[in-house]
């Protein structure tokens, strides 16, 4: 079994590669790029050369290509010469505004010397001639860029999106020269009243710690990097984007870190756990409240996060619809042909054939006008009861297939020798469906189960929109049609990852529950 779990491990890896690979082809090279700009309003205030420098620096923000500047060039050449000073250096201001040349601008020693350096390094060159009025005045926006441009391969952003998928703070993050006293350490945390581990020269102050919000340990040393939403969550990490409560603040009683050791209490919703490091100047208030640079902070929210409910909605929805399929498969096989077969059949008809947005609504207004459920999840003044509808309207499909497949299983055994040869020992009918048939019926759905729990974690794109749920169901819909590449390509790493590992957990538990099914190589008689 070994063995072949490091083999299915090596090939679902590959294959995650594969998968990420031909989606980053798709977004990044068959798809036009300056689609990033439909909801673009800074892109609209641009004009002239300073839309195309904007456009440039966007795509090196959504990582299309990286470029060098010619004026940063001219910049730290010069900062290195003159230091600070350098902006009022003549030679500077001559090298700066050669650009604006178009007819002698190459001719200038600086700018050969920038062309030089990055032709060696692969970069192609865009030159932006001036714009200027038939007086000769700059149009707004108009000045003149040289840029070095090189277009990133895909191979080479798979790579740089692998290389930094987990990163592991330490204290050579903050770099900071000012910052001397760099350590990790275990100390006692003045906020939960247990020990933490907390560090300096990290990127955050508390590295692990322990408060009162479920699983109650948390920590924030190991990074999963999936990517940055650059369109609908604007600069976001999309970890944090669906790890993060959605809910309202939540105001308590607490002490700034300047604070602790006094009896001055402050109500504030500002979460000190998530402290990281300002690299800039404290403000006077700043000062007063934080004893170092660990000034960032994030809020407490209440409910839970985008995943948190989808897998809420989606476990107890599964859960359900096992408890109510399953034995209603197994009755219709036993009453095949019966009223009970031809109700379930009924049943399962109809939620197949009826389009699902129809009998979401039809189950919504049957829910609100009778039971007084709330309909939109964030009119819901008792949240608990949000998560009735959509739950239900999730599991009704489920229980539908549930039912249709263990009562097609259920009859195929029933007609084995093996039943027949049970009924000729004399065993009740009772004893054949409880201790042969159904379990054997139960081979062919057992692989699907982890598929079934992982899945909720994938959220219900239909079941989350009509009810506003606000869940990760609708996440990669929504990153298409602004052309978020940074969630498309989060989401394929996500979903690809859960169904590769269904897979897996499937086949192990298949082989825990048929004896007759093995995972290793070694003997005979396994499937």
């Amino acid at each position: 079994m070994k063995k072949y779990m490091f083999k299915r491990i090596l090939f679902s890896i590959f294959s995650l590669l594969v998968v990420v690979m031909l989606v980053m082809v798709l977004v990044y090279t068959m798809i036009e790029r300056n689609v990033i700009f439909q909801t673009d309003d800074m892109w609209n205030k641009k004009s002239n050369n300073d839309r195309s420098i904007y456009e440039y620096a966007q795509y090196e923000k959504y990582g299309y290509l990286t470029y060098r500047d010619y004026t940063s060039f001219v910049k730290d050449k010069y900062v290195e010469i003159y230091g600070e000073e350098y902006f009022s250096q003549p030679d500077y201001l001559a090298d700066k505004n050669a650009v604006q040349d178009p007819d002698n601008f190459q001719s200038n020693a600086t700018v050969q010397e920038f062309i030089q350096e990055y032709q060696a390094k692969g970069y192609t060159f865009k030159y932006f001639a001036p714009m200027v009025f038939k007086s000769g005045k700059t149009k707004p926006g108009g000045q003149g860029y040289l840029l070095a441009v090189h277009e990133k391969m895909p191979v080479l952003r798979l790579f740089d999106y692998i290389k930094g998928f987990i990163t592991i703070e330490t204290t050579n993050d903050v770099k900071d020269e000012n910052l001397t006293d760099r350590y990790i350490r275990v100390e006692k945390d003045p906020y939960s009243g247990l020990f933490a581990v907390v560090g300096s020269g990290t990127q955050h102050k508390y590295l692990l710690y322990f408060d009162n919000r479920f699983p109650f340990i948390h920590q924030n040393w190991i990074h999963i990097n999936l990517g940055t939403s650059f369109t609908t969550y604007r600069g976001q990490e999309i970890t944090s984007v669906i790890n993060n409560p959605t809910g309202e603040l939540i105001k308590t009683m607490q002490q700034y870190p300047a604070m602790l050791g006094t009896d001055e209490y402050v109500e504030t919703a500002i979460d000190f756990h998530s402290l990281s490091y300002n690299p800039g100047v404290l403000s006077d208030v700043e000062k007063t409240q934080f004893p170092d640079q660990y000034t960032v902070y994030q809020y407490k929210r209440g409910g839970l996060s985008m995943i948190q409910n989808s897998f809420v909605i989606g476990l107890i929805a599964t859960i359900i619809s096992y408890m109510l399929g399953l034995p209603l498969g197994i009755l219709m096989a036993r009453r095949k042909d019966k009223l009970a077969d031809k109700l379930g059949n009924a049943y399962i008809i109809f939620i197949m054939a009826v389009p699902s947005l129809a009998y979401i609504f039809m189950f919504a207004a049957l829910g609100t006008s009778l039971f007084h459920l709330p309909y939109k999840f964030a009119n819901a003044e008792v949240k608990v009861l949000a998560y009735i509808l959509p739950t239900i309207s999730l599991a009704l499909p489920s229980i539908g297939s549930l039912m249709k497949w263990m009562r097609r299983y259920m009859i195929d055994q029933m007609n084995s020798d093996y039943v027949k040869f049970a009924r000729a020992e004399g065993m009740s009918e009772k004893e054949i469906f409880s201790i042969h048939i159904s379990k054997n019926a139960m081979i062919y759905l057992v692989h699907g189960i982890p598929a079934s729990i992982l899945g909720c974690l994938t959220g219900a794109i239909i079941t989350e929109r009509v009810y506003s749920v606000p869940g990760v169901g609708g996440l990669l819909t929504t990153a298409i049609n602004s052309h978020d590449n940074g969630i498309i390509v989060a989401c394929t790493v996500f979903y690809t990852s859960l169904s590769i590992l269904a897979q897996i957990l499937g086949d192990v538990l298949l082989a825990k529950y048929d004896p007759r099914i093995s995972l290793s190589e070694e003997g005979g008689g396994g499937r």
